[in-house]
């Protein structure tokens, strides 16, 4: 149903893909989007090394594209220095291929913005967090994105920098 990474040599372990999907702190979101045109979103993200979690708004052009069709995939960039002298770019990135479905009970949205809250502010207390939460809970939807596939990839000259 996926295609294989055609350059094996370069593909990253799974441990190196989760890795990279926990500590990362933005992607982009592909969804089906208006009229057949792909619709492709910056946003944050949690990963709990099963699911990963979005915000948004209760209304848009995400959700209306999600309602269509739940089909996503969702692309983390790990690394990316441009080498001119080179004319290439030392890469590591993850890519997810999913279905996303919106959260319907407040106990799990609650849960996922939890998660979101602590990676985004580890230091803070729990009590400031639930606050925040709280304050923005009238308009917060949240998004869940369950994993069917995932490669990560690095470039040839970061493969070969590993021998």
């Amino acid at each position: 149903m996926f295609r294989e990474m055609r350059r094996k040599r370069q593909m990253l372990s799974q441990e190196e893909t989760e890795r990279i999907l926990k500590e990362g702190t933005s992607g982009v979101l592909a969804l089906a989007g208006d009229e057949g045109y792909p619709y492709a979103v910056p946003i944050s993200y949690v990963y709990d090394g099963e699911k990963i979690y979005f915000h948004c708004a209760k209304q848009g052009h995400k959700l209306d594209a999600i309602a269509r069709n739940p089909k996503a995939s969702f692309c983390v960039v790990e690394k990316d220095q441009v080498v001119p002298e080179a004319y290439t770019t030392y890469f590591r990135s993850v890519i997810v291929f999913g279905r996303i479905r919106v959260l319907e009970s407040d106990e799990e949205k609650r849960d996922a913005i939890r998660k979101l809250a602590v990676k985004y502010a580890p230091e803070d207390t729990a009590e400031n967090r639930e606050k925040a939460i709280d304050k923005d809970w009238a308009p917060l939807c949240m998004l869940e994105m369950t994993a069917a596939h995932m490669t990560g990839k690095e470039s040839i000259e970061l493969v070969m920098g590993r021998k």
